[in-house]
């Protein structure tokens, strides 16, 4: 049941940054009154990739971690991973706070 708790949770994770993606590529530029959302949009579309990576990444580690189990095994979570999905959090929290300070 837990293999199926961490499925659980990459889905979540992935559709949140997805959401995230909505409200920072569509909804956030009407909101400032931006004529010309496309550093917003482009913005948007870097979460929506990260988030469809993450529900990716999320099967597919099931999927592993599955037959690992059926195995008497286990698979952890590679490194290069963990740093590609959290070094994509950092620099679009950093875009997205740049472009925050630029429309005050």
């Amino acid at each position: 049941m837990a293999a199926e708790r961490t499925l659980l949770a990459w889905l979540r994770t992935g559709l949140t940054v997805l959401a995230v993606s909505v409200g920072i590529g569509k909804i956030v530029p009407d909101l400032v009154g931006e004529s010309n959302g496309t550093a917003w949009a482009i913005l948007g579309g870097a979460y929506a990739v990260l988030g469809a990576a993450v529900v990716i990444y999320g099967f597919w580690r099931a999927r592993k971690l599955d037959h690992a189990l059926r195995a008497g095994g286990w698979v952890s979570m590679h490194d290069n991973v963990m740093w590609a999905i959290g070094g994509s959090s950092v620099v679009l929290g950093i875009g997205t706070a740049a472009l925050i300070l630029i429309e005050l």
